[in-house]
């Protein structure tokens, strides 16, 4: 069966390497660069903050790199996280990795509501930190309406993440210049060993990692959302520039925040914490700054993430990976069914916060978690690219050299990102995956093939015992939401 007829056959939008840098910059500049101050005063000083953006920076420039490289050696390979696992391991494998890498966009779009609705609560009490039935019930609403802006048109919808994307940089420059101006040097040589609390230097950077990893979800957006692109070498360009404009951004706003206030302080503020920073760097009003700022950065970078989502969803199905249903387009070039499923889902997790002790914390690190076997899969994809020397005929050994770095360096990286985020989160993660294999079944079913073959059904014995003793564990109370 053709893709034409599962679609509208409608003409693909193009769109220029600006809006694609823009889709990545929105992509990571939202709900996580506001709460940066606290979430690191968590867990470390100065010194481990410069430490942790070293490493946190270095390593996901790798996984730029990686995915600069892999738009490049494999130009067919469309919404390229979900691409490169099935194109490297296998149908099963590329399947988890476009459900993980879905159901973590989908579970970052709550943080956004969830900090929207905490920053409101700072003026209406009953939104509390965003984890309210008035709060869950108001975000339902603002999903929904985002489905139906989204519906209306790609192109309409990545114009306005053009714009928003640009207006939401000049409060958080401003921030950063503010808090400058008013800079306490004997309060950031005090914040610069960290806290008793927070263990010894190695224990308070790993401590930091899921927050680095959750600001630089969207690095791949641009390989994500790759078939819009005008010319394919716009991928690779685009991630980079994305990339190192944010990393400044989040560096800074971390460090300048240590010269405001003492660290114990800073961690005991309500999310947004920069906004606590910054009323007391200049008073009462910039709290409202950075709240208006926030108000427009979430919305800016849950429409880019809600286009991300649906795009996974929608090119899996067309290449016949997930089931047809998704693979429905409206005249409009719009995914609508792998879009509602998207919503749907976010609707889902967004009643699951309500549950946990901190709904943001907690949708924050379930978001960063879920996206480590997509990221992962791609590394490896790229080092076997390179030790089978598909894509490399007349290379030269530089470039052999050079692209084997990358993809190991990156790949030790993200393996050390799963062991920083703990045994806890990694196993709550695949509670998703045995249900969603529902969708690799239909799919198999719809072509008349064999569910699974030996090795895949072998894999899902294992992530279905995985996700049972998650269970237990949550039942049981050793592992906490």
């Amino acid at each position: 069966m053709s893709d034409d007829s599962r679609t509208t056959g409608s003409v693909v939008t193009k769109v220029s390497l600006l809006a694609l840098t823009a889709m990545v910059v929105g992509s990571m500049v939202g709900a996580g660069v506001f709460s940066l101050p606290r979430r690191f005063a968590q867990e470390t000083g100065v010194a481990g903050a410069l430490i942790a953006w070293a490493v946190a920076g270095a390593g996901m420039l790798m996984l730029a790199f990686v995915f600069q490289r892999l738009a490049i050696r494999k130009p067919d390979l469309d919404a390229g996280v979900y691409a490169y696992a099935k194109a490297g391991f296998g149908e099963y494998t590329g399947f988890f990795s476009a459900a993980g890498y879905w159901a973590s966009v989908c579970v970052g779009n709550v943080t956004y509501w969830v900090l929207i609705m905490s920053t409101l609560g700072q003026w209406f009490p009953g939104l509390g930190a965003g984890d309210t039935i008035l709060a869950m019930l108001l975000s339902s609403v603002g999903l929904w309406l985002f489905f139906i802006l989204v519906r209306r048109g790609i192109k309409e919808a990545t114009a306005i993440n053009l714009i928003v994307t640009i207006a939401k940089i000049v409060p958080i420059i401003v921030f950063v210049l503010l808090a400058l101006f008013v800079f306490d040097p004997a309060a950031f040589a005090a914040n610069w060993g960290g806290a008793d609390y927070a263990g010894n230097l190695f224990d308070q950077v790993r401590g930091t990692m899921l927050i680095t990893v959750f600001v630089f979800l969207g690095v791949e957006g641009a390989s994500v959302y790759s078939r819009h692109a005008k010319r394919r070498e716009h991928v690779g360009r685009a991630t980079i520039l994305g990339f190192a404009s944010v990393l400044a951004i989040f560096a800074s706003v971390t460090i300048v925040s240590y010269g405001i206030m003492p660290m114990a302080e800073i961690a005991e503020l309500r999310q947004p914490s920069m906004a606590g920073v910054l009323e007391a760097a200049v008073g009462p009003w910039g709290s409202v700054f950075v709240a208006v700022g926030l108000i427009i950065s979430v919305l800016g970078a849950y429409l880019a993430w809600t286009l991300m989502a649906a795009e996974v969803l929608f090119v899996a199905a067309k290449d016949r990976d997930m089931p047809r249903f998704l693979a429905r387009q409206t005249d409009r070039d719009v995914p609508v069914n792998a879009l509602l499923l998207s919503t749907l889902l976010s609707q889902v997790v967004l009643v699951v916060t309500y549950f946990s002790e901190d709904a943001f914390d907690f949708a924050l690190d379930m978001a960063a978690v879920m996206t480590l076997i997509p990221f992962l899969l791609a590394a490896l994809y790229a080092v076997k690219l390179r030790l089978t020397r598909e894509t490399y005929d007349g290379a030269k050994p530089s470039t052999l050299r050079g692209d084997l770095l990358i993809g190991i360096l990156a790949t030790l990286y993200t393996g050390f990102l799963v062991f920083a985020a703990g045994v806890s989160l990694v196993l709550i993660s695949f509670i998703f995956y045995t249900p969603a294999t529902i969708l690799f079944v239909m799919t198999r079913r719809e072509q008349k093939r064999r569910v699974f073959s030996p090795g895949e059904l072998v894999l899902f014995v294992v992530v279905t015992v995985i996700a049972i003793v998650a269970v237990i564990g949550l039942v049981t109370g050793w592992i906490t939401l």
